[in-house]
């Protein structure tokens, strides 16, 4: 009886701590450093759109997404707000090769490209617009 409990008791810590861990990461923008060249580029033939000439918000979406359609009006937002911006929203399931190459592995995921087509920021998930606003490169 008291093994039962222990084991209860060790699942659900492990269960609220997993689940604390993920909130946290969830939306989270990480930049990618300076890996100068090294870092992967996309240019607007991968993309099938001209790259903004300060950033372009990439999101990868899905057809019953929820949370795509709070980032897809963020980033629209923030690319109407601020100049040289572009968003551009990528059907994950139709591009599968342009997914695996950039290792996306949930939606929504949100590239932040330079003018180069130099990804500089990563967010899994739901970013929230200061977030997005700071991921972008400086004029």
């Amino acid at each position: 009886m008291i093994e039962g409990v222990v084991v209860v008791a060790a699942v659900l810590v492990v269960a609220t701590i997993f689940g604390l861990w993920h909130r946290r990461r969830d939306g989270a923008v990480r930049t990618m450093g300076d890996g100068g060249d090294e870092r992967p580029a996309l240019v607007g033939a991968d993309l099938g759109v001209e790259l903004g000439a300060r950033a372009t918000l990439v999101q990868f979406s899905s057809a019953f997404c929820q949370p795509c359609r709070a980032v897809r009006g963020r980033l629209a937002h923030v690319a109407d707000q601020v100049d040289g911006v572009r968003h551009v929203e990528i059907d994950a399931e139709r591009n599968l090769d342009l997914v695996r190459r950039l290792g996306i592995v949930k939606t929504p995921t949100t590239l932040v490209l330079d003018g180069a087509g130099r990804i500089v920021a990563r967010a899994s998930g739901v970013p929230s617009l200061d977030d997005v606003h700071a991921a972008l490169p400086a004029t």
